[in-house]
């Protein structure tokens, strides 16, 4: 059950839940979500500041209590380790050389963060051995209005950093952005002589441990926001009188596909914190069983300090993801971004150490507060969930009669166990008394673990067999025990990447569904569902798009085999009316390649199995490849009762998209549809010069187009999603045409929305493909905003009228 959302919306609806997982972070996750809440349910808080005559109610007196004694904790170890996060001085000579700092002069401010670049000998003989910074930016701060930059003076053979506030260009900002690098990777230049410093001389340097860091710049909390100062060397020296006392030493799992840093030397967990950050998340992680003890004192059993404890230590496993030295500054934001900024440990050339004393998105405080928040909001029924370390594919049985809904592991996307070990030593550190279960191993378990790893199996042939094995296994107990006439919901996430010329035949994709298959499930449907965030990184990588719910039923004892002849007159049967209804629940063109995949093996998992004509079984993945190849066919033969001017659209755009072509194959093409190039351009859709032939952008479309009795489909659609994505337009423009086109030029349009969206990601259009899956997305909008616009006009209709009566 991961961390625990489908057990917690289960709780929510007043289910039993009982959930399960492998991996021990995500047990503990699933505990606190889901498990622990519910059995203090309505009880006080127990710390000496709780208001006794509140009425608590849910967890609410176990998150008051959580937000204590994670204070109690901050202010503990600011006495131990205060010196290392000293304040620094504004004085009125440094207010004097920056005007922006006079609001600040003579005050002491909270470090927010050090900025510092990671630096290597310079690879040129006539620095000899210099280090240099290894700087993808310079830009501590893109604000309008607030800019900030880093500047290198380079000076008496050396060089050091300054901050310049206030008076940035455009250009200035741009230059500052290149940093000191040279290109894509770890590419730059030496800061010094200019000199190129290559990939391969930054991975030697690192492996040997002679990777270093130069300070560039501090952050503090001003009155008016954030404040950018120089390093000084006092500032370094107080960074290197830390010493911790303990060091996680484990080693990183070798996982090339998302732990990069590796390459450079970084083998270690313990190699992934400065001695500062390790003295920090040290100190915290000692301090949980130190607060356990406060609330022991004051609680109705031990029972209630271990779960208060729990929380406190997650809070520390949280404070790593912000206390790293893989945390880069956000100079948008103006605030310390966390590691896990996507789903790997990427190298970070110049990366922020956050003050865990401050009250910034850095600090103790806010891991407390977002947690505590979580726990104030849970439904916290008693008695309501049960959450166990278990391997899914281990052979256990699980509850009979039980409703299963799971959200299983995505082949090869994700190492979650080798990523999960950066919270877990944290976590074996300051819970290992309280959870000794789960915190048995040193790390995560790595060979159990239900992923196509092939740097762990061996191989891909060998990762993925040992996928099906074990998810056959998984698969089967789940069939096993599973409620006779209930269905079975599978959550699997969906990467854009894994579509294909053939649709949806992903290795990861295919063998799970091959899997289900296997164990004797038939598929009802896959719905897509907009599970995963896409704000911030998550625009910018090839991050998971969409979940994939699956769900199935038992199949039948005494269903029969089918040809694939037979497989496919079912399909064209079916799916037609399958299609319809998908568009009509509102499912765009990205989701429709994943959407009719239900409806289509539906039809395969109905049969025991369906024969090719060499009687071997078809496999799921062959089975796909002819699902996607009907649902082309459909879209083709509804593409036939467009008009002619739009049949000739859609050809010459498949060919040539927006491009110019031949003005004699447009002619040759347009005969086949008895038209011609003149009514091509009398349809304004269209243009012909010079021996060329191309079709109109939208940006060359009228802005006060009409639509006519005889406007064409491609005109409409056109429009449309010109009026919806114009900046004075919206759902409203687009709806006022859809109301003046009428139903049936309307209903074309938006066939021809998700037939264009297919065409351009076959064609690799990606920026057209989004145009036109976002009008099909908002068709609802539109049509809703249609509605208001005509109940407005009836409105005024029958105001007029009144009017006049009165008259």
């Amino acid at each position: 059950c991961g961390g625990g959302s489908i057990p917690l919306e289960a709780q929510r609806l007043g289910l039993r839940a009982r959930g399960s997982d492998l991996n021990p972070v995500a047990v503990l996750v699933s505990k606190a979500t889901c498990e622990i809440p519910p059995k203090f349910a309505g009880l006080p808080p127990v710390n000496p500041d709780a208001d006794p005559h509140r009425a608590w109610r849910g967890a609410e007196g176990l998150a008051d209590d959580v937000r204590y004694y994670g204070a109690w904790m901050r202010e503990r170890a600011r006495e131990r380790i205060g010196r290392l996060y000293p304040k620094v001085a504004v004085t009125a000579e440094m207010a004097a050389a920056r005007p922006d700092l006079a609001p600040c002069a003579g005050k002491d401010l909270t470090v927010i963060a050090w900025l510092w670049a990671r630096t290597v000998a310079s690879p040129d003989p006539s620095m000899r051995g210099a280090h240099v910074p290894l700087a993808s930016s310079f830009v501590l701060s893109s604000k309008a209005g607030r800019r900030a930059v880093v500047v290198p003076v380079v000076e008496d053979g050396g060089y050091r950093f300054t901050v310049k506030a206030g008076g940035l260009d455009a250009a200035a900002l741009a230059e500052a952005r290149r940093g000191t690098k040279t290109g894509r990777g770890a590419n730059f230049a030496c800061l010094l002589s200019g000199a190129p410093i290559r990939a391969a001389h930054i991975k030697a340097e690192g492996m040997a441990g002679r990777m270093g860091a130069r300070l560039m710049a501090v952050v503090a909390a001003g009155k008016q926001g954030r404040v950018y100062l120089d390093p000084t060397e006092e500032m370094v020296e107080v960074a290197r009188r830390a010493e911790p006392e303990w060091r996680p030493e484990q080693e990183l799992a070798p996982d090339p596909r998302a732990i990069w840093i590796l390459a450079y030397g970084i083998d270690a967990h313990a190699d992934l914190f400065t001695p500062r950050q390790l003295t920090a998340l040290t100190t915290f992680s000692d301090l949980v069983a130190e607060a356990r003890e406060q609330v022991e004192r004051n609680s109705p059993g031990s029972a209630y300090a271990d779960a208060v404890a729990t929380y406190l230590g997650l809070c520390v496993s949280r404070l790593a993801n912000r206390c790293c030295s893989l945390n880069f500054w956000d100079p948008g934001g103006a605030k310390v971004q966390q590691v896990f900024a996507r789903q790997g440990l990427p190298m970070v050339w110049d990366f922020c150490e956050a003050n865990p004393l401050s009250d910034s998105s850095g600090g103790f405080a806010g891991q407390v507060r977002y947690l505590a928040n979580a726990v104030e909001a849970s439904p916290a029924r008693a008695g309501q969930a049960a959450i166990i370390q278990r391997d899914a594919a281990g052979g256990a049985r699980l509850a009979d009669g039980a409703v299963i809904a799971t959200d299983p592991p995505y082949y090869d996307n994700i190492g979650y166990a080798n990523l999960s070990d950066f919270f877990f030593v944290w976590q074996r550190r300051a819970l290992r008394g309280i959870w000794p279960d789960l915190f048995r191993r040193v790390l995560a378990p790595k060979d159990e673990e239900l992923v196509a790893d092939r740097h762990r199996h061996g191989g891909r042939e060998e990762a993925e067999r040992f996928f099906m094995d074990g998810m056959g296994v998984a698969l089967r107990n789940m069939h096993r025990s599973g409620a006779e006439g209930f269905p079975v919901t599978l959550y699997y996430a969906f990467k854009q990447s894994e579509g294909g010329q053939d649709g949806l035949t992903s290795p990861g994709w295919a063998t799970f569904l091959q899997g289900l298959v296997d164990a004797g499930y038939v598929v009802d449907g896959t719905w897509p569902v907009r599970t995963e965030l896409a704000g911030n990184l998550k625009k910018r990588v090839n991050a998971l798009a969409s979940s994939i719910v699956l769900v199935c039923r038992k199949r039948a004892p005494d269903a029969g085999a089918a040809t694939r002849r037979e497989f496919m007159a079912r399909l064209r049967a079916e799916l037609p009316a399958a299609l319809r209804h998908i568009r009509a629940g509102g499912a765009g063109p990205v989701d429709m390649a994943q959407a009719a995949i239900g409806p289509g093996m539906g039809v395969f998992t109905a049969f025991s199995r369906v024969l090719e004509p060499d009687d071997t079984p078809m496999t799921v993945r062959a089975a796909i490849a002819l699902v996607n190849r009907v649902r082309d066919e459909i879209s083709g033969a509804e593409a036939a009762g467009h008009d002619p001017e739009t049949r000739f659209c859609l050809d010459w755009f498949e060919a040539f998209g927006m491009a110019a072509g031949a003005a004699g194959d447009a002619i040759t093409m347009a005969q086949a549809y008895d038209i011609g190039l003149g009514d091509l351009e009398a349809a304004g859709a269209f243009a012909a010069r010079g021996g060329t032939a191309r079709l109109l952008s939208r940006a060359e479309l009228s802005a006060d187009w009409a639509p006519q009795s005889d406007s064409t489909h491609w005109e409409c659609a056109q429009h449309l999603a010109r009026a919806l994505s114009a900046p004075e337009g919206g759902a409203a423009a687009a709806a006022r045409l859809l109301a003046a086109m009428g139903a049936e030029n309307g209903e074309a349009a938006r066939l021809l929305a998700y037939r264009l969206y297919d065409m351009c990601e076959r064609a690799n259009r990606s920026d057209e493909a989004r145009i036109w899956n976002a009008l099909a997305q908002e068709w609802g909008a539109i049509e809703d905003a249609q509605a208001r616009h005509e109940e407005e006009a009836r409105a005024g209709e029958l105001a007029l009228e009144a009017s006049a009566g009165e008259g």
